[in-house]
Parts: structure tokens; sequence; C-alpha cells
């Protein structure tokens, strides 16, 4: 008899970002209105050392903001709008206008109201111009909220951390469990990183072999150029098991 494994978890990539702009409080709400087991999000520095959610180092892509995020002040991107590049019209329920732009410490407030248990993938988007201070910002935070660095557990939120940068996951791993620090890897950097990650995982506070690291990967493109191929052998596989 065959047996049934556990369904997998589901994560909503920058929040539901297929209905909403991606990574705002409305794309977060609509994750965890849809039962979204997690969210993911991506942090980068203000100028004035908050850590903000967004995933370019620009702004223009998803705003009408210009220019380096990182020259930026926490007060100046709350000025900027968003939400109208997506089209589509924020309900009430899902934030104001002025709400939609993220910290992470609002992030945690939302999933820890939530009522239930929620995972937050967080990635640190690199090149930073803070090097590691990225990652030293976001420790810091998360120890402040009383985050278990061996189980990632905040209450009732379980926190990973990942990045595609082998430094920045090297620097992690000094002061977080392996369990919950991914190394992400794409079709072209995958080999450099897990290689990267061999020299240096015997300095770490934790030492573990590179071949033990969890890995989150292959990066999304990667994916979403394979995905196909990938249900086609799927679904041969499963007609072939008896």
């Amino acid at each position: 008899m065959r047996s049934h494994p556990s369904p997998p978890l589901v994560y909503a990539h920058r929040g539901s970002s297929a209905s909403f702009p991606e990574l705002t409080r409305a794309a977060f709400v609509e994750a965890l209105a849809d039962g979204a087991d997690g969210v993911e999000c991506d942090v980068h520095l203000s100028s004035d050392g908050h850590l903000v959610l967004h995933h370019d180092a620009q702004l223009g892509r998803t705003s009408d903001g210009l220019g380096a995020l990182a020259d930026h002040t926490l007060a100046q991107l709350r000025n900027v709008d968003y939400s109208s590049w997506k089209g589509v019209a924020v309900p009430d329920t899902h934030g104001a206008a002025g709400e939609q732009f993220m910290t992470l410490d609002e992030l945690l407030d939302l999933l820890l109201a939530a009522g239930r248990p929620v995972g937050l993938a967080v990635e640190m988007k690199h090149p930073s111009p803070r090097g590691r201070g990225l990652e030293d910002a976001l420790l810091a935070l998360l120890e402040r909220r009383g985050w278990d660095p061996r189980t990632g557990r905040l209450g009732t939120v379980l926190v990973s951390l990942m990045s595609f940068d082998a430094d920045a996951v090297s620097h992690l791993l000094e002061r977080a469990a392996p369990a919950v620090v991914c190394q992400l890897v794409d079709e072209n950097s995958g080999e450099r990183e897990r290689e990267n990650l061999s020299g240096r995982a015997a300095s770490t506070s934790s030492p573990v072999p590179a071949a033990q690291l969890p890995l989150a990967g292959p990066g999304i493109g990667f994916v979403r150029a394979h995905i196909t191929e990938w249900a086609s052998v799927i679904r041969t596989s499963e007609d072939q098991t008896p």
C-alpha cells in the first residue's frame, strides 16, 4: 500500500504577490487570509538603520520612488507609493496607503497576531552597502524579540534565515543553528556557494559540513524555467508506481 506523505507547506513568496503589490501589508494580510503556512520576505537596511521589506536595491520597479533604498531614511520610504503600480484596489481591511511599506518588526507583529503557527523565511539581499551589518541588525532585532536561534521559534512564528550570499550565510551560522539557516542556490552560483561554505564551516560556533546545511533552492528563476519539466516527471513517476 502506498503511504501518503504529509502535504507540503505553502509559503507566500513576498506575500500574496499575485493579488496585491509584493511585500506590502496588503500582500501579507491576504496571505494569512488565504491560509498560507508561511510567508517569505526580503530585507534591506534603510539609511537610518531600520530593517525594511523590499526586494530590489533600487526603488523604481515597485514604487514611484527613485534611487537606492539604502540612501533613504524610514520616514522618506514611508512617503513613497508602493501600491499604484499594481493597478489593484487595496481594501481597508488590508491597511491604509501609508501602512503598506513595512518594517520587519511590523511584519512580525502581524504574524504573531494571526492566532496560529506561521512560518517566516527572511532573505538578506546582497550586495549590501552595510556588508555584514545587515545580518548583525537582523540577528539583533530577532534576539531582542525573543527569537531562539537554535530552533527558529519566536512565539508562534518559526523564523528561518537565508541568502544567496555565502559570506552572509557563514556569518549567520556563527550565531544560529544550521537548521534555521538556508543557503540559497541558483543554476549559476550553486556550486560556488557550496564551496565557499565548505571552507568556512569549521570557523562557525556550531561546526557543520557544508553538505549538511539545509539548502533552500534552487532560485525562483530556475524553478520557473523548469517547473513544467519537473511536473511531467512527477506525473510519470506516479503513473508507474504500483
